[in-house]
């Protein structure tokens, strides 16, 4: 994959969470009800995890989110390398919360469960995305 299309992978993967992290922070604010098939949507977002620092989650996600995407819109080392960064602490992040759905909450929300995957798709997409920069500069 070239780094135009890697570009454009970050970019797509980015705006998917974008759009999940918009609806999980539009939901909260707006005291609305999740569609949820697994049932523990409301049960996770009310819960003391659903907050870090008394900011709700939704927002942290969707802050990285639209960064990862913003970097998408430069070629340089440092865009690259900032957005790999950033990507990957949300998939760790994403880990702990998903450990917590699941040994603290006992709940599973999808939406959570869908950012998880798309958390790590973008890392490994923003990682490749820096990988092809750096063998460009060390043949």
């Amino acid at each position: 994959m070239n780094a135009r299309h890697l570009r454009i992978a970050v970019g797509a993967t980015a705006a998917l969470g974008l759009g999940i992290a918009a609806y999980l922070t539009y939901a909260r604010y707006a005291h609305a009800t999740i569609a949820c098939a697994t049932g523990g949507c409301e049960t996770v977002q009310g819960s003391r995890y659903a907050e870090l620092a008394g900011i709700p989650v939704a927002v942290l996600g969707l802050t990285t989110y639209t960064f990862v995407l913003g970097t998408a819109f430069f070629e340089g080392p440092l865009a690259r390398a900032a957005g790999a960064a950033t990507a990957l602490a949300g998939a760790l992040f994403g880990v702990y919360l998903l450990v917590m759905q699941l040994v603290v909450i006992d709940a599973l929300c999808q939406w959570c469960l869908a950012s998880d995957v798309v958390l790590d798709a973008l890392a490994v997409a923003c990682l490749l995305r820096l990988r092809t920069h750096v063998l460009a500069e060390n043949p």
